[in-house]
């Protein structure tokens, strides 16, 4: 029985993660003018050490990991993508009318992000998110994030829920495997841009607007039929 369903929001809510790779790619021409940005892909959902040792990597310059990223952050990189990026531009609408389906299953809904908590509110709330949601929750809360499971028991809990009844719906290989480890079902967003592995997901979807019908059949219909 499925009694909750949560979010992770860049890449699903939100097809944000090749707006950030901009950034990033270009930060690292500053230092390697011919670098293609195909090389930086793994950067994409991935961990803080993970993300950056592929940057490392990519540039070669003698810079260690650590020095790249507190360069990229000191320069207020980061900060500058958070206010530039248009989140109106790069929401996928379809959300709202699945979001409100599954309300009125009786489900509810959560997001669980590694952002940090003001950005998420900010976007949520932006995009009208927010106001469908029992709860948001971040990866700064933690000490460990993704692919850590903390973040989506802690998640569960807080919505009265067990682990094994909830749905997680994902697209990053960090993100998969922290609700595998959870023990909740998770649904993976395909997106084949960035290698994304997706072994560890129960079931695979290509849009959010197939939410509904797979949550009907873990449900069973019998029991979400009006």
């Amino acid at each position: 029985m499925i009694k909750a369903v949560i979010f992770d929001m860049d890449g699903v809510i939100i097809d944000s993660e090749g707006e950030y790779l901009k950034y990033m790619y270009a930060f690292a021409r500053e230092k390697r003018p011919d670098i293609r940005i195909e090389e930086l892909y793994g950067t994409v959902g991935t961990t803080k050490k993970d993300c950056w040792d592929v940057m490392e990597k990519a540039l070669k310059t003698g810079e260690t990991w650590e020095e790249l990223r507190e360069q990229y952050h000191s320069r207020g990189i980061w900060k500058r993508a958070f206010e530039e990026v248009d989140y109106r531009a790069i929401f996928r609408p379809e959300i709202l009318p699945v979001m409100d389906q599954m309300r009125e299953m009786g489900l509810k809904l959560a997001v669980a992000s590694s952002t940090n908590l003001e950005q998420v509110d900010h976007i949520l709330t932006l995009n009208h998110v927010k106001e469908r949601l029992e709860i948001m929750v971040s990866g700064g809360m933690f000490k460990r994030s993704k692919p850590d499971p903390e973040i989506y028991l802690y998640t569960a809990e807080k919505l009265g829920a067990e682990p094994g009844e909830c749905l997680v719906i994902e697209d990053s290989t960090v993100g998969i495997t922290a609700a595998s480890r959870a023990g909740m079902k998770v649904a993976a967003l395909i997106d084949n841009r960035f290698a994304f592995d997706r072994s560890l997901a129960s079931c695979e979807i290509r849009t959010l607007t197939e939410i509904p019908a797979l949550v009907r059949t873990l449900l069973g219909n019998k029991n979400t039929e009006k």
